[in-house]
């Protein structure tokens, strides 16, 4: 592992993103292969770079001492959220295209809102991640 990739900054800080996933290889293989996520750390937990964001993906569990009252469960409905990723993309249709041919299931067709095209696929634990161009910026 090259230590100038890992979310470590030397000053300041960075935004990485941690997702409870119930099957780490799995996880780690959709974000490997969808995103052409760079695996830094295999699992327990996994981490990994993706673009220019970094993703945390480990198994659930109950509380621990500095969260002494929160648990970790994948979502336990994937049709409601209060969170998810975002991820913009040059061109929507070719990654539609390019994701689809990968397995990725989108919930619709890229739709365009005037100021964006976006469509949403989840991924094996029920993460939502929208896709969305901007347009006319």
């Amino acid at each position: 592992m090259n230590t100038d990739d890992f979310p470590a900054p030397r000053e300041g800080f960075v935004i990485t993103h941690f997702l409870v996933v119930s099957d780490q290889d799995r996880s780690r293989e959709f974000y490997r292969s969808l995103l052409d996520g760079k695996v830094l750390i295999e699992r327990d937990p996994v981490i990994m770079r993706v673009a220019n964001s970094w993703l945390i993906l480990n198994e659930g569990g109950g509380p621990t001492d500095d969260k002494p009252t929160v648990t970790l469960t994948t979502p336990p409905d994937p049709n409601r959220t209060s969170a998810f990723l975002n991820v913009r993309v040059a061109d929507i249709h070719k990654t539609y295209a390019d994701w689809s041919a990968k397995g990725a299931e989108f919930l619709t067709e890229p739709k365009d809102h005037g100021r964006e095209i976006r469509a949403y696929v989840r991924d094996p634990d029920g993460h939502l991640i929208e896709v969305g161009q901007s347009v006319g910026v």
